[in-house]
């Protein structure tokens, strides 16, 4: 069984589903649904649109260097059928899609460890902004007389130092 990639949007395409589309030059550009031929015909390109592959990589968000890519490449050449080598091949792919799942997880965690410190700081600075939404003005009024007497004890306690 062949699995085709998309061209415009780099998902798998199985046989009996997709779209084929011929050039008069003879280029074959396949496509998994309506979606990724439209925009190709509309000429669109794939790197400035948002929820394909080619976007995600380019803008950082998934990972574009990775030693298991390799293994997806395309080889077509022949090879005598042998049913110990499938078994070990199909097993290898298994252990592949886990070792790429567990990058790509990581991959994941250290980029939005950045934006976690981001959101914490832009919390607090609307906590800070806000914080009359949470707390009654009645409430307000007497933390800040409460912060005020101290002040004023620690100045009475000066003025009896100086006589």
């Amino acid at each position: 069984m062949r699995v085709e990639k998309c061209w415009f949007c780099s998902s798998s395409i199985y046989p009996g589903h997709g779209i084929t589309f011929v050039r008069n030059d003879a280029t074959v550009f396949r496509f998994c649904r309506g979606k990724c031929h439209k925009n190709f015909k509309m000429k669109r390109n794939p790197r400035k649109v948002k929820w394909t592959k080619a976007y995600r990589k380019l803008a950082g968000k998934e990972l574009a260097e990775d030693a298991t890519f390799e293994m997806e490449k395309r080889r077509n050449r022949p090879e005598k059928y042998d049913r110990e080598l499938v078994g070990k091949t199909l097993k290898a792919i298994e252990k592949i899609s886990e070792i790429r799942q567990k990058r790509q997880d990581r991959y994941y965690e250290k980029r939005m460890q950045k934006a976690k410190k981001q959101q914490l700081q832009a919390d607090k600075v609307q906590l800070e902004k806000e914080v009359h939404l949470i707390k009654a003005p009645a409430g307000i009024r007497a933390e800040k007389e409460k912060l005020k007497e101290p002040v004023r004890q620690a100045d009475t306690s000066k003025d009896a130092m100086e006589e």
